[in-house]
């Protein structure tokens, strides 16, 4: 078995779930976009593709058309039915709503972190309410 290079990312991927269209010569696909950052994504498919495959991603976001057009990727790994993308190629709008998708997941992804550290100081607090209210109580 070929040992697979090292590839350090840059940008954070967000775990996603989109449809997607792609193609490249000799193939065309569908699948579901795994993950996405700013330089790229994994997509799961059914179809097979060649590590180092010049490729052409539409993702399907929801509630917004048309699709996000990614001009030109490369296939920069392969595991089995997924793959990653790097994108190569964006136009100007699509790199606008790429950056306003990405905008959105991490405020939520902040969030999300946020209300979770802050649930063992709420859980400490309504703890030592209960106890005071239990004093009280005759």
């Amino acid at each position: 078995m070929m040992a697979l290079p090292h590839y350090s990312r840059t940008y954070h991927r967000f775990p996603l779930h989109y449809p997607v269209i792609f193609g490249g010569a000799p193939f065309v696909g569908e699948g579901v976009l795994t993950n996405l950052s700013l330089m790229g994504c994994s997509i799961l498919c059914d179809r097979e593709v060649l590590c180092g495959s010049e490729v052409r991603v539409s993702v399907l976001l929801p509630n917004q058309t048309p699709a996000l057009s990614i001009e030109l990727g490369t296939v920069k790994w392969v595991q089995g039915e997924q793959f990653g993308v790097e994108f190569l190629s964006l136009p100007f709008e699509a790199r606008q709503r790429l950056n306003t998708t990405l905008r959105v997941e991490l405020i939520g992804l902040l969030k999300a972190r946020a209300v979770r550290s802050e649930m063992p100081e709420l859980i400490n607090r309504t703890n030592q309410a209960l106890v005071i209210r239990s004093d009280r109580t005759p």
